[in-house]
C-alpha cells in the first residue's frame, strides 16, 4: 500500500513538472520577440530553462537540502532573467512577488527564511537599478506607481510567511497527534502482550518459587547450594516485578480514588524515602515549591510517578551531584521539574522514551517509565524531556489545577 502512494504522488509531481515545462517553453518559443535577435539574453534563457527543467525532474532522486538550494538559486535567477529580459510583459513581476513560495513545497523553514531574505535583497537591487540607472526608460510600469509596486511586494512577503507559518502550525500539531497515536499504540500493544503472557508466566514462576523456598529451609542441602538458590529467589523476584508491570498494562485501574494531592507533601514525601538511596551515591535532593500547588489523582499512583522519575534523576546523576525537584503554579495547570545535570540524552534517545522495553539502564526493563507516561495521560497532564548531551536532563510534568 505504501508504495502504491508512492507511485500515485510521484505520478502526480511529474504530471505537474510536465505541465510546468510546457508552460515554460511556450513562453521560450511561442511568440518571442527575442527569438529572432538569439542575443546573450535570450541564450541564457534558453539556459535557464534547461536546468531548471532538469533540476525538476531529477528532484525525486536527490532530495537533499542542497539539491532544494539549487531549485531556489535557479528558478530565482530564471524568474529575475524573464524580469529583465521582457519588461513590456508587465505580469513578470508577479512571479518575482511568488518566488519564496517555491520553498515551501519543501517544508523546511531554513529554505523558506533563506528565499524569503534572498529575494528580498534581490528585488531591492532591482528596484534600485530601476530608480537610479534605468529612471523608468524600460520600466515605466514600475516607476510610475514605486510605492504601490513596493506596497504590492511587501504584501505579498506578508502573505506567503502567514501561509507558511500556518502550515508550519498545522504540521506540528499532527506531528504531535501522530507522536500521540503511535504512543497509544505502543501501550495498546504492551497491554495485549501482557493480556497473552503474564499469567502463563507467573503460574510457573509461583511453583518454582514455592520450591526453592522449601529446599532453601531444608537442612539436607548444604550452605553453598543454599546460596544459590537464594540468588535464583532474587531472580525470580526480579521476573515477578516485570510481569507485575506488564498487568499494570494488561488491566488499568481506572476507578482508583481520586485525592486532591498537596504536591508539596508528596514532593517532600518521595525525596524522604529516596533519601538514604541518594546517599549511595553521595547525591543530594532539594524541593522547593513556590506555593501551594494542588493536583487531582490518586496519590499511590501520583507518589509511584514522582518517585520512578526522582529515583532516574538520582541514578543519571555523577557523584556528588545534587538533584532539585521544583514545583509552581503557572496560569491553569501546575508545573513539576525534575533537574539532574547527569549524562544527559541525545535527541534520538528522547524520542524513545516511553517505547516497550526501552531502557538506558544497564538492568532496567523500560516499563517503569511506560507506567509513567500512562500515568500523566490518564491524569490529563504532559510529560516532557529537554535534555543535553553531558549537561543534564530535565522532566517537565504539567498537571491540571484543580
Amino acid at each position: 500500500m505504501k508504495e502504491f502512494y508512492i507511485n500515485i504522488n510521484l505520478k502526480l509531481y511529474y504530471s505537474s513538472i510536465l505541465i510546468i515545462i510546457i508552460l515554460m517553453s511556450m513562453g521560450l518559443f511561442i511568440g518571442n520577440p527575442r527569438m529572432g535577435e538569439l542575443g546573450v539574453g535570450y541564450s541564457w534563457h534558453i539556459v535557464l530553462f534547461v536546468v531548471l527543467s532538469a533540476c525538476l525532474v531529477l528532484y525525486p532522486r536527490f532530495e537533499t537540502q542542497i539539491f532544494r538550494m539549487i531549485i531556489i538559486l535557479v528558478a530565482s535567477s530564471y524568474f529575475y532573467l524573464i524580469f529583465f529580459l521582457y519588461p513590456e510583459t508587465w505580469s513578470t513581476f508577479i512571479f518575482l512577488c511568488f518566488i519564496p513560495a517555491i520553498s515551501i513545497f519543501f517544508f523546511d523553514s531554513k529554505l523558506f527564511y533563506f528565499s524569503l531574505i534572498l529575494n528580498s535583497l534581490s528585488i531591492t537591487a532591482a528596484f534600485s537599478y530601476i530608480i537610479f540607472i534605468d529612471q523608468g526608460k524600460i520600466f515605466p510600469q514600475i516607476k510610475i506607481d514605486l510605492l504601490g509596486n513596493i506596497a504590492n511586494f511587501v504584501g505579498s512577503q506578508i502573505i506567503l510567511y502567514l501561509i507558511f507559518y500556518l502550515s508550519s502550525i498545522r504540521i506540528q500539531k499532527l506531528k504531535t497527534y501522530y507522536e500521540q497515536i503511535q504512543h497509544q499504540e505502543r501501550l495498546k500493544t504492551t497491554g495485549q502482550l501482557a493480556a497473552a503472557v503474564a499469567h502463563e508466566i507467573r503460574n510457573p514462576l509461583t511453583v518454582v518459587q514455592g520450591f526453592l523456598q522449601l529446599y532453601t529451609e531444608d537442612v539436607s542441602f548444604n550452605p553453598d547450594v543454599k546460596r544459590n538458590f537464594s540468588l535464583m529467589m532474587e531472580e525470580l523476584k526480579t521476573a515477578e516485578h516485570v510481569i507485575s508491570h506488564f498487568l499494570t498494562f494488561a488491566k488499568p485501574d481506572n476507578e482508583k480514588k481520586l485525592n486532591t494531592i498537596d504536591v508539596k507533601d508528596v514532593l517532600q514525601n518521595v525525596t524522604d524515602i529516596l533519601y538514604s538511596y541518594g546517599l549511595l551515591h553521595d547525591n543530594k535532593i532539594e524541593v522547593n515549591v513556590l506555593e501551594d500547588c494542588y493536583v487531582v489523582a490518586n496519590i499511590i499512583e501520583f507518589k509511584q510517578l514522582i518517585t520512578n522519575l526522582v529515583k532516574n534523576a538520582v541514578e543519571a546523576s555523577k557523584i556528588g551531584e545534587t538533584v532539585f525537584v521544583q514545583a509552581e503554579k503557572i496560569k491553569d495547570y501546575v508545573e513539576i521539574r525534575i533537574i539532574d545535570s547527569g549524562r544527559g540524552m541525545s535527541e534520538l534517545e528522547v524520542k524513545s522514551l516511553g517505547t516497550p522495553f526501552y531502557t538506558l539502564k544497564s538492568k532496567g526493563t523500560g516499563l517503569g517509565l511506560m507506567i509513567c507516561y500512562q500515568i500523566v495521560e490518564k491524569y490529563h497532564g504532559t510529560i516532557h524531556f529537554q535534555s543535553i548531551l553531558d549537561e543534564g536532563t530535565t522532566v517537565i510534568l504539567r498537571f491540571p489545577n484543580p
